[in-house]
């Protein structure tokens, strides 16, 4: 499906058409863009995903409505009935996303080695660099001031924003996305203690990428120490995750930001990590696991669901009064196990 103009406005009925969803109201109704039930205005399309902004359809200005069966009586305007609006929302972003179309070809401020294979339709932005033997593939970018290492394989379709260092030895798959200031294959954390002070445990092994990841910004998947690093199909990671040496992620696993896992520790298919929680090293994390935001990790997960650790925000006075509690949580335990022994 393709805009009709420049400014990407379509027909509803063409939208409708694109996401196989029910139309009513006028099939002719322009739309040139997304927003909110709240902000919506002329010309937009909104969504109701979740029920406590069902309110917001009385006043929404938008021209359309994305909306599940199960509402859609409570909205008489132009409407997109689907079973799934969120998803419905997620895919249709992707035709109003700005296009960042680039000329193919090599700025002439970038330094490509000799021995480096480039797609005839890559583009290398300005002040990029490409070592010796790496390879990048049809319709890469590789944006304004990044690094693509020696030896390293960039999949066809993958973009590197600017400014993303990918070190040597290093193999990504197709049609990733890597944002601005990501690190691959950085060294692990090795090092071997010794009497003259630490002793560095050089990483020799490398990072392997799938197709269809998204790297967030600031985010770094450290190198192999002797194998590599692996991250499977369809992993996404947010901003400012540390992905250690030797970790493995499942397929369509997500990492939300600040998260930290720590070395060789394995993660299975569909999990996905809340933001800022902690994974100590060499464990393993059977599928579908869902680690919510701040828990600390400190053991292997062989059966799915939900695991939690540590507590909710409380005013300090009684969550110190608590906390000091649960030092003494153990005596107590103690004194119980030893009371019920004596009945």
């Amino acid at each position: 499906m393709a805009p009709s103009d420049k400014n990407r406005h379509y027909r509803l009925q063409d939208l409708a058409s694109f996401l196989d969803a029910d139309l009513v109201g006028d099939p002719e109704c322009e739309i040139s863009g997304l927003n909110t039930l709240q902000d919506a205005t002329i010309g937009q399309l909104a969504f109701l995903a979740n029920p406590v902004y069902q309110k917001y359809l009385a006043t929404t200005k938008a021209s359309a409505v994305i909306i599940h069966p199960k509402q859609a009586d409570a909205y008489s305007g132009n409407k997109l009935i689907i079973g799934n609006p969120y998803l419905a929302y997620a895919r249709l972003t992707e035709r109003f996303a700005p296009q960042l179309a680039q000329d193919a070809g090599v700025h002439a401020t970038a330094s490509v080695d000799p021995s480096a294979e480039i797609a005839a339709n890559a583009v290398i932005g300005a002040n990029a660099v490409v070592d010796a033997g790496a390879h990048i593939g049809a319709g890469v970018v590789v944006g304004a001031g990044s690094y693509v290492g020696a030896d390293s394989i960039i999949g066809e379709g993958t973009r590197l924003y600017a400014n993303v260092s990918v070190y040597h030895g290093v193999s990504i798959g197709k049609n990733g996305i890597f944002h601005s200031g990501s690190v691959i294959g950085a060294d692990g954390f090795g090092f071997a203690p010794s009497d003259q002070g630490w002793v560095k445990i050089h990483q020799l092994g490398g990072v392997v990428i799938g197709d269809n990841v998204e790297v967030g910004a600031g985010t770094t998947i450290d190198r192999g120490a002797l194998d590599d690093t692996v991250i499977a199909d369809g992993v996404i990671l947010d901003n400012q995750v540390q992905i250690a040496h030797n970790v493995r992620l499942g397929e369509n696993t997500a990492i939300a930001g600040c998260v930290a896992v720590a070395g060789s520790t394995h993660i299975g298919k569909n999990c996905t990590i809340g933001g800022k929680a902690g994974i100590i090293g060499h464990l393993q994390i059977t599928d579908n696991v869902h680690v919510t935001a701040m828990s600390l990790v400190t053991k292997s997960i062989t059966e799915s669901g939900s695991y939690s650790s540590g507590t909710g925000v409380d005013k300090t006075e009684k969550w110190r009064k608590n906390a000091a509690r649960f030092a003494q949580l153990d005596k107590l335990a103690r004194r119980l196990a030893k009371l019920e022994k004596n009945q």
